[in-house]
């Protein structure tokens, strides 16, 4: 298959290995991947504060930009984000309503039976959750608030997780409960916001994993904050660069909210 790669705007300027990662992956797996030149923010951060007027171009934008996944240039639009995932089938439709932009309605509607999360990729269309990874560490996942209510991964994450070589994947107390970051929310409830991720970052270092794992980088960022301020010795990682990693290539990513070596749990 020839799939464009979205790899959100965060990735773009903060995190980079989870695009780096599903490009190993779906390469590796015998796919062909280009990164269309035009691709900025998908609206999400926009829409969800309610500046739906500000947003419509930023969507109208990524719409111009991954349209031609219409006509067959690609075959689908995977992103590393259950978080831009939804946007893509929810908040751009939202904002196009809201200017009242029919066409772009229709346009936005089309484009998002294309676009996919890579855990839904990978099971939904490619139908494996044997990736051929290889993980030998403890880990627990948290399932993004995004990802769980907007692009209904559902139990995807997991599967893939529990198909790793290696992998112990153990069970995160109040999973489903959100991590406080919610994009802005974290700045204009910066009180209530860090009561939620220090009560995360608790349950995350009471199961005793040496790794949390999630699908979006932007909780990553926020729950590998936290863990990081206590000296946690837990390491984030995106779900993309654990199913990236194999026993010839394990893939390292970068240091990010990792830890020092002295503090790494082993």
């Amino acid at each position: 298959m020839r799939i464009a790669l979205f790899a959100t705007c965060l990735a773009d300027t903060m995190f980079p290995q989870a695009a780096q990662a599903t490009v190993t992956i779906l390469e590796r797996l015998g796919h062909e991947v280009v990164f269309p030149q035009g691709q900025a923010c998908c609206g999400q951060m926009h829409a969800n504060t309610g500046y739906f007027k500000q947003a419509a171009s930023i969507v109208e934008n990524h719409v111009k930009t991954f349209e031609p996944v219409l006509d067959g240039e690609w075959d689908a639009v995977v992103v590393p984000s259950g978080s831009c995932a939804g946007a893509a089938r929810h908040e751009q439709r939202l904002v196009a309503e809201h200017v009242g932009d029919t066409a772009l309605v229709k346009r936005v509607d089309a484009l998002s039976e294309y676009t996919y999360d890579i855990s839904e990729f990978l099971i939904d269309v490619l139908g494996l959750e044997d990736v051929g990874a290889y993980f030998p560490h403890t880990v627990t996942y948290h399932p993004t608030c995004h990802s769980m209510r907007v692009a209904h991964v559902g139990d995807r994450p997991y599967r893939l997780l529990r198909a790793v070589e290696g992998l112990t994947l153990i069970e995160l107390p109040d999973e489903k409960v959100c991590c406080g970051f919610g994009g802005t929310f974290s700045i204009k409830n910066s009180d209530t916001s860090t009561a939620m991720v220090a009560d995360k970052a608790a349950n995350v270092m009471s199961t005793g994993a040496e790794v949390l794992c999630t699908g979006d980088y932007s909780c990553l960022m926020n729950i590998g904050g936290a863990l990081s301020r206590v000296n946690s010795g837990v390491r984030v990682m995106h779900l993309a660069e654990i199913l990236a990693s194999t026993k010839e290539t394990p893939f390292e990513g970068h240091a990010s909210f990792q830890p020092s070596k002295d503090q790494v749990r082993l």
